[in-house]
């Protein structure tokens, strides 16, 4: 089993985040949520492997439970 990597892979990671919060840009919220959704399950084929997918989907989960 391949574990996740979650060390930094963009050269320009802030770049990356923009291009993310420019996307939103003009929608509503539940436009926005609608876009992540689907931004969620093109990286989900795109990663194609179900333990990484459940890997990632406890981390995020994890990160919303230390933000409390």
């Amino acid at each position: 089993m391949t574990a996740l990597d979650t060390s930094a892979r963009f050269v320009d990671p802030d770049a990356a985040y923009r291009a993310i919060i420019e996307a939103q840009r003009g929608l509503t919220e539940s436009q926005g949520a609608d876009l992540n959704a689907a931004l969620v399950l093109i990286l989900a084929n795109q990663l194609g492997d179900i333990a990484l997918l459940r890997e990632a989907l406890a981390l995020a989960r994890a990160t919303l439970e230390r933000a409390k």
